[in-house]
């Protein structure tokens, strides 16, 4: 699995951007966050039309605002089309309105190049990847396929990681970091 300090694969992949009748798909690039000087934050799911997948992407549109606050582009990402994408967000509520795009690795190629495909069902893991501005992977978190993943974490070490600080543990955004206290003593 591609792991911290490595750098992101470059990609050109076909990506959702709206359920608008001729405006729903666009290419997306592995420069798609890291060429505007953005942090990128990459989120896969297993399946389109599933049960936990969506309540993790509405939750990320939900805190979409707040990705944005700190320079960061959030894309999410499964092994399914456009078109199956495009149709559960025409098919699902919470899906309708998402504020970023939903990629699409039909080729399974860059889920596989991440390390994150399931050997048996050929399917993503529900992986995120926080990758910053020079397109370095940060921080990785993986969870099995029936358990969400908590946005509000991925947020919480996206601030650590932009403090360039040494953070303790459970440190959250305010909060005095270690380098902080070092350097008042």
């Amino acid at each position: 699995m591609l792991s911290i300090g490595e750098k992101f694969p470059a990609f050109r992949k076909k990506a959702v951007v709206s359920i608008e009748k001729g405006k729903e798909f666009t290419e997306i690039t592995q420069e798609y966050g890291s060429a505007e000087g953005k942090w990128t934050v990459m989120f896969w799911w297993p399946k389109d039309f599933t049960f936990v997948c969506p309540t993790e992407i509405a939750e990320f549109n939900k805190k979409n605002g707040e990705f944005s606050d700190r320079d960061t582009v959030v894309i999410g990402a499964s092994t399914d089309s456009e078109f199956v994408h495009a149709a559960w967000r025409r098919d699902h509520s919470d899906l309708r309105d998402l504020k970023f795009p939903m990629l699409a690795d039909t080729s399974k190629s860059l889920a596989e190049e991440l390390g994150i495909l399931d050997n048996e069902e050929k399917i993503a893991y529900r992986a995120t990847f926080i990758i910053d501005p020079q397109g370095i992977v940060r921080w990785v978190s993986v969870y099995d396929l029936n358990v969400g993943r908590s946005v509000q974490e991925v947020l919480r070490v996206l601030d650590a990681l932009q403090t360039d600080e040494l953070c303790p543990c459970n440190w959250k955004k305010g909060e005095e970091t270690l380098t902080t206290q070092l350097s008042m003593n």
